[in-house]
């Protein structure tokens, strides 16, 4: 399927709306309540579709602390010079304006499921009849020996886009003459499966411009990884030479970091790198943990509706949600939004609701008109979000076919930043 910014809309689209709002929902309306926590892909989309679908009928209140939001998909391309951080950036302001959207800039610091209650950082308390979290990843303490988010200014993550992006960017372009890029690659279950190697590519892109002697060097402690044919075909085209990745049965499982020396450990061995991109093990953003409906790492739902297994009145969506088969993406979050949105405002208005579909692709750009893809559509079942059937972008392919990729992606991105904002 070949998306563009029309198309995408078109599969369940809407135009957005937002300002900032109300600390707290509005008392005595007589109106169902659904607060909203997280607003990226999944939680700005449920707003929206919320508060669209229901004519009003609905209070929506999405809480973010954040005013301008960055998105994780399209972070590595601003790393690579193929678009400005200002381009990634989206804001809330067309949400409420346009639909009525609580927006509240704060931070959900505990959910009282048995009062049904959200309580703020700034004091105020959020009643709700219907609970959406979608607060995306945090991660686990001490994944990476020697690394912790206290040094992520030494060692960027740059696995929440902005400010980190900015710096991990920052460091590369003041690498010196043939230094060394390290990156400490996560273990599964994380957000975005390619999104690590598309890094590589555009640090590989950026370096072979301007620092064509440097090296980049990957300790991986997953066997495989995703697209790695096309992506190791396409690093081989590109830059040859430049990258070597390690792998577990070379030591890349056993990996330690000096934040100080900037060193790298990997299996004993020892290596000075000039730049160390650390991107640990991941687990639902903390609020899910807090509301207890975390097992493990992540918060096991109901394929259906996106429901918590642990309370139906509780939805989550996206990377923090433990589903079944589909990656934690951008696309994955805002096509599960949809069938939670539809569902909620079923539940509690008793419009009609129509049997769970979703889809993803995701896209990653390997050199410049080099694009590859994956992606996958899928059903609800009793267990869990089951694929149906998949496709991928296939090694050997000709440069129009990858061109027409990378176009389709941008399309994308115009669409799903539409879907959610505009």
């Amino acid at each position: 399927m070949t998306f563009n910014r029309r198309k995408f809309i078109a599969v369940g689209t809407a135009a957005a709306a937002t300002l900032s709002a109300p600390a707290v929902l509005a008392q005595g309306s007589g109106k169902p309540r659904v607060v909203v926590i997280g607003g990226g892909s999944g939680g700005a989309t449920a707003a929206r579709y919320l508060a669209k679908d229901s004519k009003g009928a609905i209070d929506v209140t999405l809480v973010e602390p954040s005013r301008s939001y960055f998105t994780c998909y399209f972070s590595n391309l601003y790393i690579g010079g193929f678009t400005d951080l200002e381009d990634i950036s989206h804001t809330y302001g067309t949400l409420a304006a346009k639909y009525g959207i609580n927006v509240v800039h704060d931070w959900a610091v505990d959910v009282d499921r048995d009062a049904k209650t959200v309580s703020l950082a700034g004091g105020a308390v959020l009643p709700y009849d219907k609970l959406i979290l979608s607060p995306g990843i945090d991660f686990v303490e001490d994944a990476v020996p020697g690394w912790s988010v206290a040094a992520q200014n030494k060692m960027p993550h740059a696995y929440k886009a902005g400010s980190q992006s900015e710096l991990l960017k920052a460091q590369i372009m003041a690498m010196p003459e043939g230094g060394r890029f390290a990156m400490v690659a996560p273990p599964n279950p994380y957000r975005c499966p390619p999104g690590p190697y598309e890094r590589i590519s555009m640090v590989a892109h950026v370096l072979s411009q301007m620092n064509p002697t440097a090296k980049i060097l990957i300790a991986d402690p997953k066997p495989k990884f995703s697209k790695q044919a096309l992506f190791e075909e396409g690093w081989q085209r590109h830059y040859g030479g430049m990258v070597e990745r390690i792998g577990p049965d070379f030591g890349g499982e056993n990996v330690s970091v000096d934040t100080e020396a900037m060193t790298i450990d990997i299996d004993g061995i020892v290596e000075n790198v000039d730049v160390c991109n650390v991107i640990p093990a991941q687990k639902a953003g903390r609020i899910a943990d807090m509301a207890g409906v975390t097992e493990g790492n992540w918060a096991p739902v109901n394929a259906a509706d996106m429901s918590s297994k642990m309370d139906p009145d509780v939805h989550v969506l996206g990377d923090a949600a433990a589903q079944g088969d589909m990656p934690k993406s951008g696309f994955a979050a805002n096509s599960q939004a949809k069938v939670c949105a539809m569902a909620v405002r079923g539940a509690l208005t008793g419009s009609k609701v129509f049997p769970a579909k979703f889809t993803n692709t995701c896209w990653s750009l390997i050199a410049e008109d080099d694009g590859v893809k994956v992606g996958a559509t899928y059903e609800a079942t009793e267990e869990k979000i089951a694929k149906v059937d998949g496709f991928i972008s296939q090694t050997g392919e000709d440069a129009a076919t990858r061109k027409a990729t990378y176009e389709e992606s941008v399309g994308w991105y115009a669409g799903i930043t539409t879907d959610m904002f505009d």
